[in-house]
């Protein structure tokens, strides 16, 4: 027998018990408990067995037929109300069994004329009942419920930590083959001595091994060839072919100066062909570098993101499960996380019991109430709990919430705008923005920005840090070699707990924090991505406040204002801007942008605008 059953076991011995407690000649403790337990869905009839049975111990004659009535009328009601709504909550419930205590007594009452005191001792012996019902409802759950609850998860929480040290380890695993491909040599621009050196003798072996002087030219130390041949080798680095001056001197010593040289260029142009895929492997290597110390951070990321505290918060989630139950659901597998800023996290599979769809919506204010804080539905999980079984997580809601809008236009002539950009929900309440400007216009361009902006978004949805994510986008576009592909980047992210805001800028044009009639620009100096391996990232942290405002622009917006200081430009628009529409407010700013190109767009323009709210 199981640990359940002997919990229900308690409480069918617990039903008889109650009926020794006497209270002006009332019993209310027999009804009340019985509501309650009738209500947590133990066997029912044994439930009714054996409180029959305590009454028929311990309870007159008159005053068991009085009760036994109740009870079949409360458990009449509840199954009543089960039927017709698919559940019934601890309210009903205690209604039922506190209106059948009172009913029954005025009908008694109706029936032999005697002290109408008693009428009141009903009245107060109903109320008594509710709320018994009312605060036993709860506990007894608990006792069913709460402590297997707590138990079970603290059994599964217990292979937590050995998860997180194992990816731990895989972490240091991978930083240190990240140190090993870094600490490799470094790229190189110019040819060692001894490169030089096997160059000579690779010609010397072509073409003086023929040569009946050879001997004389290559034997003796002091020979004059040597030092000809490195002023020939650092001629033809420096200007692809020999010097005259060198071309002359070597051949007053050699006959063959002439195949000598042509040799001399070719191993040398090979030599350079050697160099650069030389150059390109260690930039390869420190590509794989940075993707090896990204994955270490994805995996020791994953090890302190969330924070099984199941175990120890047992009863939250058993109040969860009985608010849950309240709404017609069963939950099962419950689990609550803690992530690493304190915010709650809730996981749990969930199956509506009699086959009603029931709105995750509702459900969420179940979980808000379990847990004390305000929990929403998470991402991609389903609007409604049906006869087959769901799995839904919940989030602690977020102090902030944005709006967004767009406005853009194509550059005249063009098919396609070279501009591409996203508005981005992550886990963890955070809300990104990002702009990309391809080079040049049309449709290379627009697959350049496009290609940018699907890379960035990839790896922030697979959980990558904003500024590894922009560099592992830089890296594949390194990697992929084509000259020309550069594209600007301008991200924003915000976190919506904090109203703090974090801006990325790659190349971009300036951003604007817009706070009522303030403007404060945020610029970049730093070259588009996809130039260089080593990225230059220029990063800032400012604190939103409610009703801010922030606003990204492409390259052809501020360009195209033909003015000494463009942003400056840009801030006396923004401050004479009134709207609180997002969209609006971005539709404006091209509207007057256009008043400075009298109506010509000479280049793709592109403005985002996210407002910030307090909820």
């Amino acid at each position: 027998m199981n640990w359940t059953r002997w919990k229900e076991m308690a409480l069918y011995g617990a039903a008889m018990v109650v009926s020794k407690g006497a209270f002006a000649g009332c019993y209310p403790l027999i009804p009340g408990f019985f509501a309650a337990c009738y209500m947590e869905e133990v066997n029912r009839a044994l439930l009714v067995i054996f409180t029959v049975f305590g009454m028929a111990l311990f309870v007159p004659v008159q005053a068991m037929a009085k009760y036994t009535t109740v009870l079949l009328v409360t458990a009449a009601v509840i199954r009543l109300a089960e039927w017709a709504n698919k559940r019934c909550s601890v309210y009903v419930g205690a209604g039922a069994a506190a209106a059948s205590v009172f009913l029954i007594a005025m009908a008694g009452e109706l029936l032999q004329v005697r002290n109408r005191e008693t009428v009141w001792i009903g009245g107060l012996e109903s109320i008594l009942v509710c709320g018994m019902v009312v605060a036993l409802s709860p506990i007894l759950h608990y006792f069913l419920e709460g402590g297997i609850l707590a138990v079970r998860e603290a059994e599964a929480g217990q292979t937590a930590p050995e998860h997180g040290e194992k990816l731990q380890t895989y972490a240091k695993s991978f930083n240190g083959l990240s140190q090993i491909f870094s600490q490799m040599e470094r790229f190189k621009n110019n040819f060692e001595p001894e490169e030089m050196g096997k160059m000579q003798q690779e010609i010397a072996g072509k073409i003086c091994m023929s040569c009946s002087q050879c001997a004389i030219c290559w034997q003796e130390e002091s020979s004059p060839m040597y030092e000809l041949f490195y002023r020939m080798f650092h001629s033809i680095e420096k200007r692809g072919s020999a010097e005259e001056e060198v071309h002359q001197e070597l051949s007053g010593y050699c006959p063959y100066s002439d195949s000598i040289i042509e040799e001399a260029v070719g191993v040398f142009e090979k030599a350079k062909l050697n160099l650069s895929w030389y150059n390109r492997l260690l930039e390869n290597r420190g590509v794989i570098a940075e993707q090896l110390d990204a994955m270490a951070y994805i995996m020791e990321d994953c090890a302190r993101e969330y924070k099984d505290i199941s175990g120890k918060e047992g009863r939250l989630l058993g109040a969860v499960k009985y608010r849950v139950k309240e709404r017609g659901i069963v939950a099962k597998e419950m689990h609550l996380y803690e992530r690493h800023n304190g915010k709650m996290s809730l996981q749990m599979r969930a199956v509506s019991k009699w086959g009603s769809c029931v709105p995750v919506k509702e459900l969420a204010k179940a979980v808000s109430q379990g847990l004390r804080r305000d929990m929403v539905p998470g991402r991609y999980v389903r609007t409604m709990v049906g006869k087959d079984e769901a799995f839904l997580t919940f989030e602690e809601d977020t102090l902030f919430h944005t709006l967004q809008g767009v406005a853009r236009l194509t550059k005249d002539n063009a098919q396609v705008s070279g501009d591409s950009f996203s508005f981005l929900e992550l886990e963890g309440g955070e809300c990104v923005m990002a702009l990309s400007d391809g080079m040049g216009s049309g449709i290379r361009a627009c697959k350049e920005s496009e290609m940018v902006i699907e890379l960035i978004e990839k790896f922030l949805e697979a959980g990558f840090k904003k500024e590894t994510a922009i560099r592992m986008m830089n890296s594949a576009m390194v990697i992929q070699g084509e000259e020309g592909i550069f594209s600007t980047v301008d991200m924003a992210a915000m976190d919506l707990y904090t109203g703090m805001c974090e801006f990325y800028k790659i190349g971009a044009a300036a951003t604007f924090i817009k706070r009522g009639g303030a403007v404060e620009c945020i610029s970049s100096g730093s070259l588009p991505a996809g130039m260089f391996h080593q990225l230059e990232i220029d990063r800032a942290s400012r604190q939103l406040q409610d009703g801010d405002f922030v606003v990204q622009v492409t390259d052809g917006v501020l360009d195209d204002l033909h003015v000494p200081s463009p942003e400056e430009t840009m801030e006396e628009i923004l401050e004479t801007i009134e709207t609180n529409n997002p969209g609006q407010m971005a539709k404006q700013i091209l509207e007057r942008i256009l008043l400075f190109t009298a109506g010509k767009v000479p280049d793709d323009m592109t403005v985002l605008v996210a407002g910030i709210w307090e909820k």
